[in-house]
């Protein structure tokens, strides 16, 4: 074994070195983050034949824990991506509010529609509802004033909310229960979203004009844009066609896609707002009453209990769901067991890569922690002084900030402070606050490296500039409210 100062410079070293792997070489995070874990492992001074093994025991450990949970939540995602799910919830909340508040009806939308559904999916789903707001009122704002809430509000739930992998991975690597993740993650996203999403992205609007781009705006025929002129009107209906291969294509009125997507589904009757929330919220409150029954029931050999823990393990609620869903927005409106089976094979596709860049992370964590590298980080760490929860937020910006990736940095800092979250003893309500800390810091500064960047600015013709001066900062915005709200939490728990 290495001494305390090799160590800590093979630490800085093996960050160094991941960052330029996935920078500059552009090579895969799963490859980068694998090369990484066994060198860290070699220049500790690991026996050969334990370093391969080590790193299957934390990959193993970890994709246990993820695997189902992210692939059941895709799962979940893509039923309500293909009925419609998205296009209802945006419509009602529209026709609730009305054009004035057409901003924190498309938050709302995508706070309650990104729950169960990755960013990039709900950004591109909900873009056209976007479009057809700016077009709705009138074209007299920016239409930052539109598209910047909604994807806030996906952006901070995908950060800080299971069943989205890096929230997932922090919490089974640290040992913290998901109902506390979600009730806090919550708890914290809401406000971030207020400060960020809401409140600066009104002003920002004010102050950088941007207009509906000019291909989207090409899509939209007279009587295509005069349907829509209302915002409280249902959405056009989408034309409909099959390509003979059993496989819808959507696209609107007389028009081009404005973004190109294949939906295989067939005409189903539109389904209500509560059937809606109802499956998005069965599996986080089957979650919290899991949780919430473990406080209140002391008893563990209670029937009761022992239900609660059963269907409201993250993995059985998530089961539960997907069947639900399964049923309801596809059996009873007319779906084919065949035409089931294609939508959750084609949901569990684009959850691969992500298994993978989880499963290395954690390979990378479990190889610190065995190489002495981790512990003697962690003494490092606790003598800066700082608390846990700064430590958790500020090296999860950090690394957010170098390499782009929220997924990445909320696992390998989780893999550098674990020894030293786990050596503290800590409840399940401070731990879960940890999480939401890395999930803060991994929200933040979204820029250039950051596929978000990119999808933000170029689905809604916003400049690089412009981009930084709105998308960015209030993604920062959210990310320190964020970490705000779990830091004063963590002070009175």
């Amino acid at each position: 074994m290495r001494s305390d100062p090799v160590l800590l410079g093979l630490a800085a070293a093996s960050i160094a070195v991941l960052l330029v792997l996935v920078i500059r070489v552009r090579l895969e995070p799963f490859v980068s983050l694998l090369l990484v874990a066994a060198a860290v492992g070699v220049a500790a001074g690991l026996p050969l034949e334990k370093i391969v093994p080590t790193m299957e025991d934390g990959l193993g450990a970890v994709l246990a824990h993820v695997a189902p949970i992210v692939g059941l939540g895709a799962m979940l995602g893509k039923m309500l991506e293909l009925s419609g799910g998205a296009q209802t919830i945006a419509d009602k909340l529209l026709g609730v509010f009305g054009p004035d508040r057409a901003p924190l009806a498309l938050g709302a939308t995508g706070l309650i529609f990104g729950i169960p559904v990755f960013f990039d999916v709900g950004v591109i789903v909900l873009a056209p509802v976007v479009y057809a707001a700016y077009v709705a009122g009138g074209r007299s704002k920016s239409i930052l004033y539109y598209c910047l809430p909604l994807a806030g509000g996906l952006a901070i739930v995908h950060g800080l909310l299971p069943p989205h992998p890096g929230a997932v991975a922090a919490s089974g690597l640290l040992g913290v229960g998901f109902g506390y993740v979600i009730l806090f993650g919550l708890i914290c996203a809401v406000p971030a979203w207020i400060a960020g999403g809401l409140l600066y992205s009104r002003w920002i609007a004010d102050r950088i004009d941007v207009a509906l781009p000019d291909y989207v705006e090409d899509t939209f025929h007279d009587e295509y844009e005069e349907a829509r002129r209302t915002v409280g009107e249902p959405l056009a209906p989408p034309a409909i066609t099959d390509d003979g291969g059993g496989v819808a294509v959507l696209a609107p009125p007389e028009a081009e896609p404005v973004v190109a997507w294949s939906a295989p589904q067939p005409v189903a009757p539109s389904i209500g707002l509560g059937t809606v929330l109802g499956i998005i919220l069965l599996p986080l409150v089957l979650i919290l009453m899991q949780t919430f029954g473990s406080i209140l029931i002391t008893d563990e050999t209670s029937d009761v209990r022992s239900v609660l823990d059963f269907i409201g393990a993250p993995m059985m609620a998530l089961v539960v769901a997907v069947l639900v869903s399964f049923y309801v927005l596809g059996i009873r409106r007319g779906w084919s067991k065949e035409h089931l089976v294609t939508v959750a094979e084609n949901a569990l596709k684009p959850v691969g890569m992500i298994l993978l860049v989880v499963g290395a992370g954690a390979a990378f964590g479990h190889v610190l922690v065995q190489s002495g590298v981790g512990d003697v980080l962690s003494a490092n760490l606790s003598a800066t002084g700082l608390p846990l929860i700064v430590l958790a937020f500020v090296i999860a910006l950090a690394l957010r900030i170098a390499q782009g990736s929220a997924t990445v940095a909320i696992i390998a800092t989780t893999g550098i402070i674990g020894p030293l979250v786990k050596s503290e003893a800590l409840s399940q309500p401070r731990l879960a606050l940890i999480v939401v800390a890395l999930g803060a810091g991994a929200t933040a500064a979204s820029h250039i490296n950051d596929a978000g960047f990119w999808l933000v600015s170029r689905l809604f013709g916003i400049s690089e500039k412009d981009t930084l001066k709105s998308w960015t900062v209030m993604e920062t915005i959210m990310g320190f409210t964020a970490f705000a709200t779990a830091a004063s939490l963590s002070l009175v728990l």
